[in-house]
């Protein structure tokens, strides 16, 4: 039963890979299938039905219905058995949330931040552009599978090209900021708290999150970061004027 789980999961989300070909750049479609390959090897794949699944789905259905026509590729979203705390975007159009980010956010802004972060860096294709298109394609499959935990062995050192080739290149210094800026019109045109973003950074840097997490992992500081959303709160307050920055009014994520 489990066995046909994972596959009827494995279907699905190649039928996405196909109907998106199309209106996709073949390479990015091609990482896509690749990553998601690897972690369907590794048996990481969390399967529907599942509780985690009832958490996520109303939340991407949100995101997805103003992400999506900015987007090449329609999204989807796909939750992996991880002890680390992440989520991180794919290039074709496929977000991964691993299980340990459920249970570490506290409120469904938070959530809903990071997944809107997420859809703004594939919207951009920013890893695409950051590492470059003249790379061969098994590099770009190797760095996004070490960035994401596919393979551990070779993390360390993944790790490391990826944030030289970050750091070295003057576009990629602000592709967070951006993301940010954009997640942040996502989650607002979403009904989403904006704000969530803010509260994560102030909750990410207290706990034990048993590694990086991709929207965290740049080279600025989480005050700058939060500092440049308020001023892009600000200069739009028909947009963001409706949210409250007060924590105390954020939703529980409902697990």
């Amino acid at each position: 039963m489990k066995r046909r789980a994972v596959a009827i999961a494995a279907f699905a989300s190649f039928a996405i890979f196909a109907r998106t070909a199309a209106f996709a750049d073949d390479q990015e479609t091609a990482i896509g299938q690749q990553v998601y390959q690897q972690f369907e090897q590794r048996g990481v794949i969390v399967a529907r039905p599942d509780h985690l699944y009832d958490v996520l789905d109303p939340i991407a259905r949100d995101i997805k219905r103003w992400a999506d026509p900015e987007s090449e590729y329609p999204f989807a979203f796909v939750i992996i058995h991880d002890p680390s705390v992440n989520a991180f975007a794919v290039p074709g159009g496929v977000i991964y949330v691993t299980d340990s980010f459920f249970h570490f956010v506290q409120n469904r802004e938070e959530f809903a931040g990071v997944l809107c972060h997420e859809t703004a860096h594939d919207i951009d294709r920013d890893l695409i552009h950051v590492i470059g298109k003249d790379q061969q394609l098994a590099t770009l499959i190797g760095l996004i599978g070490a960035f994401s935990g596919v393979v551990r062995s070779a993390r360390g050192r993944y790790m490391e090209d990826l944030a030289y080739a970050m750091q070295s290149n003057s576009y990629a210094l602000d592709v967070e900021n951006i993301a940010d800026r954009k997640g942040a019109d996502i989650c607002a045109e979403a009904g989403y708290n904006p704000w969530g973003m803010v509260w994560l950074f102030e909750n990410f840097a207290k706990g034990d999150t048993l590694g990086a997490m991709e929207a965290l992992s740049d080279p600025l500081s989480e005050q700058h970061r939060i500092a440049d959303l308020e001023t892009h709160f600000g200069l739009d307050p028909q947009l963001f004027g409706a949210f409250s920055p007060n924590g105390a009014t954020a939703t529980a994520l409902g697990i």
